[in-house]
């Protein structure tokens, strides 16, 4: 696509539910709201979820071991002015521009009864899809009776999947995925290993990702480790 030039501002678009936020555009939300001044960065945040295991017989430590992963987060900053230096178009306050920010944002929509799925595009790109998790606003600069003129809005966005697509997107039963598992009363290892890779002869192996000195011993309660494994035949 051929570079023109024009300046993009970032767009927050507002969606009553997450398919439409997923396949909706422009013409297809519910609000939006303009960023006066686009981002000098934003931050991309991505999270794994571990709990410790128990500790093995005649190790030293105890091992992490990994649950699943978060979603993924973004943060951004937005900065308002009232003065007209930014855009050439002074503002009696810059209350009016916060308060449709948190309309946006944080308002109720609808028969939902709960803050709106969002998408944010910036020029031709579609950069996120989530919901609002948090919202900070910073005033900065204020005239002699106390009315801001200057303020910076900081807003957390996660990303949502539908739980459908989340476990399809996962696909939670494949044997080539981590899973964690408690040990129960009357488990054995290659039981579970059966009930996880459908074949207990894993069970070596688990043990010694788990430090298990006694493999025909388990502890219930204790939280077990089992990782992807190449099967072979």
């Amino acid at each position: 696509m051929p570079v023109t030039g024009k300046l993009e501002k970032m767009l927050i678009l507002a969606f009553s539910d997450s398919e439409m936020a997923e396949n909706g555009g422009v013409n297809d939300a519910d609000d939006q709201f303009e960023a006066l001044i686009n981002p000098e960065s934003y931050t991309l945040m991505y999270k794994l979820k571990f709990s410790q295991g128990a500790q093995g017989q005649g190790t030293s430590g105890v091992q992490l071991k990994y649950e699943y992963t978060e979603p993924e987060e973004i943060t951004f900053d937005f900065l308002f002015d009232n003065t007209g230096i930014i855009d050439g178009q002074p503002r009696e306050s810059i209350a009016d521009d916060l308060k449709k920010l948190k309309d946006v944002l944080i308002g109720y929509k609808g028969d939902s009864h709960e803050p709106r799925h969002f998408k944010l595009i910036w020029g031709e790109n579609s950069i996120f899809k989530g919901r609002v998790t948090e919202l900070s606003i910073n005033l900065k600069l204020f005239k002699p009776d106390g009315t801001p003129i200057r303020a910076i809005a900081t807003v957390k966005f996660k990303s949502s999947i539908e739980e459908q697509k989340r476990a399809a997107k996962e696909n939670k039963s494949s044997p080539d995925l981590t899973h964690s598992r408690v040990v129960k009363q009357g488990d054995t290892l290659p039981l579970m290993c059966y009930s996880i890779y459908g074949d207990p002869k894993y069970y070596l192996q688990v043990a010694q990702v788990n430090g298990i000195g006694n493999f025909r011993q388990l502890i219930p309660g204790t939280s077990l480790f089992f990782p992807p494994i190449e099967k072979t035949h």
